[in-house]
């Protein structure tokens, strides 16, 4: 059964759904909530669209690496319950986008064995579960999880999704954030956030510019502030 306070669904590969992660951890560290980390997929979201004319090279082999690492989650909360979940998501997000090694990593190589092997020791988890990147029997069980989530919101999201006080509660895309938040400012954040979700007929506050996220992964250390881009649809805009 469901006890969550949170359900935070999340691709792996999401570079703002990490960070977005990341301020939910501080949050539910200092509030005492349970968060139930659950799977959306990219590349499962954008079946059907055409990666060549939407997106920057790059982002389809990005999304199937965050589907391949989902099958190996999906088998890991199966084999070892669900508390193996959010562990196994933060060794994933804190040496893809905030290692030194970060910047390097090219898609491919984050949906490897070589990448997720050590990250499951890391989290406590056998190294075998490695074996389901390429056992297409969990898609089953991700795309039903994946529309799951697109039935909380409506389609037309990315990552994350949070759903607050499952399973009655009001669930949204975002928010997307660029950069980490103090342990104050998160619980402020926190608040607004749950305000504006809370308030009957409340649908929507967005901009398409954004900050490049403070992570390694995009060339910005913590403390830095990341250049301005116009984003849509999940990635940099390819014409102005």
């Amino acid at each position: 059964m469901n006890n969550a306070d949170i359900n935070f669904y999340f691709d792996p590969l999401c570079p703002f759904a990490w960070m977005t992660s990341k301020w939910v951890r501080k949050v539910a560290a200092q509030r005492d909530y349970a968060v139930e980390w659950r799977f959306i997929s990219l590349r499962m979201l954008n079946a059907d669209v055409d990666y060549d004319s939407h997106f920057p090279v790059g982002y389809e082999a990005g999304h199937t690496a965050g589907l391949r690492l989902l099958r190996v989650a999906a088998r890991a909360r199966a084999e070892h319950g669900r508390q193996a979940v959010g562990p196994l998501y933060e060794a994933i997000g804190s040496q893809a986008f905030d290692s030194a090694a970060a910047p390097a990593l090219g898609p491919e190589e984050r949906g490897s064995r070589e990448f997720v092997e050590p990250l499951l020791e890391r989290a406590g988890l056998p190294a075998e579960l490695a074996g389901a990147l390429d056992d297409a029997s969990w898609d089953g069980e991700l795309r039903a999880e994946t529309d799951e989530a697109l039935a909380l919101t409506g389609k037309d999201v990315g990552t994350p999704i949070i759903h607050f006080e499952p399973p009655g509660g009001t669930a949204f895309f975002g928010p997307v954030i660029s950069r980490l938040p103090s342990d104050q400012d998160a619980i402020r954040l926190w608040d607004h956030v749950v305000g504006l979700a809370s308030f009957p007929g409340f649908a929507e506050l967005k901009r398409s510019l954004r900050e490049r996220p403070q992570l390694r992964s995009f060339g910005v250390d913590p403390g830095e502030t990341g250049i301005q881009e116009d984003w849509h649809g999940g990635s940099r805009r390819l014409k102005k």
